[in-house]
C-alpha cells in the first residue's frame, strides 16, 4: 500500500507542476525578457541616443550620406590559384 501511494504522490506532484508551469512560464518569460532590456537599454541607450542626436544635427534634409566605402581591393586571393571555366560533356 505504501508503493501505491508514493507513486500516487509523484504523480501528482508531476501533473500539479505542469499544469502550473504552464500557467506561469509565461510571466516569467516576461519578467526575464523586461529585465534583460532594462539592463541591455540602459547600457547602450545613452550611446545610441547621442550618436542619433550628432547625426541629425549634422546631416540636413534630402542629403545623402555614405558611411563606409566599399571596399577596393576585389582582386582575387594569390594562395587559391587560377579559376578555369569548365563546360560539362554528356
Amino acid at each position: 500500500m505504501g508503493l501505491l501511494k508514493t507513486i500516487l504522490i509523484i504523480l501528482l506532484v508531476y501533473y500539479g507542476f505542469k499544469v502550473l508551469s504552464r500557467l506561469f512560464a509565461p510571466l516569467l518569460v516576461r519578467f526575464v525578457a523586461k529585465k534583460a532590456e532594462e539592463k541591455f537599454g540602459g547600457q547602450f541607450g545613452g550611446f545610441q541616443n547621442s550618436n542619433q542626436q550628432r547625426q541629425q544635427q549634422k546631416q540636413k534634409e534630402g542629403e545623402t550620406v555614405i558611411d563606409k566605402m566599399p571596399n577596393q581591393n576585389k582582386g582575387s586571393n594569390p594562395k587559391v590559384g587560377e579559376y578555369i571555366d569548365y563546360e560539362e560533356i554528356d
